[in-house]
């Protein structure tokens, strides 16, 4: 083949390393990629798994090598003990780690050392590469080899670190079964300064891979910004820098964009620049002419002292009015908050409304310990114009009165 003597002209020339290049493919090249991969990896192919990366190894644009990159591995014990992982501290973080799942160097093709070129290259670029398709970076990437083909030598000679090895298992389905074949496992440190975050307490947002941007109208805004100004004041005058809509404002865009604690909620609040501030009405320093950001203990504070109803109540109508069309099915269910008691030692249980398409809870309401779902339907549909909506629920609220109930608001809202 005429591209293959070129290669071995490369070779010959002694400087076929700075022709290498490794990227990701290209949409079109998906179907080549999968065929290669099927045809002549020992394991065939079918798909990888989880978040994936497919990379292609070019030497003068010829394809040499082929790098299938998916999610980690669930259940790993040398590397979990090498990371210090505990369950609960494991399943937030496995997101962080990539899994080579497939390597290839196409047939025919013999180069000295091409291997672990190659997989230096794709380490270099793996964790941006992730940020761009998959929204967050990884920091240590993982594979594991068959020692009855390979003894691991390329990723040995690309720096990476022999953990032992498996226990023989496989996963099928969601059961594990012992196949009696243990796989060397090796792990590589993409970074080495975020390698700290898969045993810290807390993630920052840019990391979770939950971030997302949400684009609003001019009075789509205007309307939440007089919903925000409406909501009553519970804190003590003293002291307040932030007002309560600028706090509330802060809180409601960082959860909109992937912030699930006040850690995060203040990481955000203070990655605001200064326009953004000032949209947001914050404090205004005079000494040094900026606006500042809530902190995460403002934050926390002003929405552990806040009426919660009031604000879950404004909140669910505003988002109720901007669904337009999107909200003609409504589903109604009830569910009990995890680790979450009232004042009385019970546990939390919320009955909440929330539209079909978007999975957006519009309204929902508390169901004392005293009572059930039942009765409390119609309180939580009370504040919402149902004409022309279907309502969903569970089997028990199939009751005569509570149907009569809703016929009869249908009819009578607009």
């Amino acid at each position: 083949m005429a591209w293959m003597k070129t290669l071995e002209q490369i070779t010959q020339t002694g400087n076929w390393v700075q022709k290498v290049t490794v990227r990701p493919i290209a949409a079109a090249e998906k179907a080549r990629w999968d065929s290669l991969m099927k045809a002549h990896h020992y394991l065939g192919f079918r798909s990888l798994i989880g978040k994936s990366l497919r990379y292609v190894a070019t030497v003068e644009d010829q394809w040499v090598a082929l790098l299938g990159w998916g999610s980690a591995a669930l259940h790993c014990g040398v590397r979990d003990r090498r990371i210090g992982w505990r369950m609960q501290v494991k399943a937030p973080r496995l997101h962080l780690i990539a899994n080579n799942i497939r390597f290839l160097i196409l047939p025919s093709i013999r180069i000295k050392n091409l291997a672990s070129k190659i997989l230096s290259l794709n380490i270099k670029r793996l964790s941006q590469d992730w940020q761009v398709y998959h929204g967050h970076p990884v920091v240590l990437a993982e594979t594991f080899v068959d020692p009855q083909r390979f003894v691991g030598s390329c990723y040995k000679a690309a720096g990476w670190e022999y953990l032992g090895d498996t226990q023989g298992f496989r996963k099928s389905a969601k059961h594990y079964i012992y196949h009696g074949n243990p796989k060397l496992t090796f792990i590589k440190v993409i970074d080495k300064a975020g390698m700290h975050w898969l045993t810290s307490p807390t993630l920052p947002t840019h990391l979770t891979g939950k971030m997302m941007a949400i684009k609003f109208t001019q009075v789509q805004l205007d309307a939440l910004v007089e919903v925000l100004r409406q909501l009553p004041e519970q804190r003590k005058p003293k002291g307040i820098r932030h007002s309560l809509r600028s706090v509330i404002g802060i809180s409601i865009c960082a959860v909109l964009s992937g912030a699930r604690s006040f850690t995060a909620m203040g990481e955000w609040s203070g990655a605001c620049n200064q326009n953004q501030l000032k949209r947001f009405k914050t404090f205004y320093d005079r000494k040094n002419k900026r606006f500042v950001a809530p902190s995460e203990a403002c934050i926390r504070r002003t929405l552990q002292t806040a009426d919660a109803k009031e604000i879950d109540r404004r909140l669910g109508d505003w988002i109720y009015s901007i669904t337009g069309e999107d909200n003609s099915a409504i589903a109604v269910d009830g569910k009990v908050l995890k680790n979450a008691k009232d004042a009385d030692g019970h546990q939390v249980n919320l009955l909440s409304a929330f539209l079909h398409g978007q999975g957006v809870i519009v309204a929902q309401t508390e169901i004392d310990s005293k009572t059930n779902e039942i009765p409390e339907l119609k309180t939580l549909l009370e504040p919402l114009n149902i004409q022309g909506k279907v309502i969903t629920a569970d089997a028990l609220h199939t009751q005569k009165e509570t149907a009569a109930h809703l016929v009869k608001k249908k009819q009578t809202t607009s």
